[in-house]
């Protein structure tokens, strides 16, 4: 069996995603097949963690990861903001290739590496698939690496949530939320929510894959 996620886990409280319309079960809010435990902001920084089932470790280069057993979850909510999964969680690297190797090491399935910067200037990106969902690997840019003294461990930045009607999503959220773009990924549309959302993360909405079944759905979006 290939990994997928079971939980995430982040640092922020359950009223803060109940106010940009997640339907909560105390301090967990279930997205399509994933977990997300709002562990209260005194447990860290954004998102601190995650579960995986099916993994061969939990040493991937610094992303703190635990072994979970759990089925997914049943009966997935209507959120009210119209979101309904994950499409893809993003880390961060100042070492790309020591990071692909530490995550092929406990059986990610490794669908591509971009060899192309993105619009905020990332130079290389690798994706692996999880399941439903996928994991967006950045290559910190050399600046950024230099302001933080050189090599550090992956750590995870931020999350893209489905919205199949965005442009409801963003006028339920009003000022809340970026205007909607083109994604990088062709015939997909992303929209940000702002630091006025009150989240403890990055969280971006993007329109679904045109194509679900297409081999490779990540979304280049950084």
């Amino acid at each position: 069996m290939a990994p997928t996620i079971d939980e995430l886990r982040v640092a922020d409280l359950p009223d803060a995603w109940r106010s940009v319309g997640f339907e909560l079960d105390g301090d967990t809010c279930a997205v399509g097949d994933v977990r997300i435990r709002l562990a209260g902001t005194d447990a860290g920084r954004g998102l601190t963690g995650w579960s995986l089932r099916d993994a061969e470790g939990t040493e991937l280069d610094g992303l703190v990861t635990t072994e979970s057993d759990r089925e997914p979850p049943r009966g997935t909510p209507a959120h009210p903001n119209g979101v309904t999964s994950l499409d893809h969680v993003v880390a961060i690297s100042s070492d790309l290739d020591r990071t692909v190797a530490a995550l092929k090491g406990v059986g990610l399935d490794l669908r591509r590496i971009r060899e192309e910067p993105t619009p905020a200037g990332a130079p290389r990106q690798a994706f692996f698939r999880l399941g439903s969902v996928i994991l967006e690997v950045v290559q910190a840019p050399e600046e950024a690496i230099e302001r933080t003294d050189g090599d550090r461990p992956a750590f995870f930045w931020g999350l893209a949530f489905v919205a199949p009607d965005l442009d409801r999503t963003v006028a339920w959220l009003g000022d809340r939320v970026s205007e909607v773009r083109d994604a990088v990924q062709p015939g997909r549309r992303i929209a940000t929510l702002r630091r006025s959302a009150g989240l403890a993360l990055p969280v971006a909405l993007i329109t679904p894959p045109l194509s679900r079944a297409a081999p490779s759905a990540e979304s280049g979006s950084r």
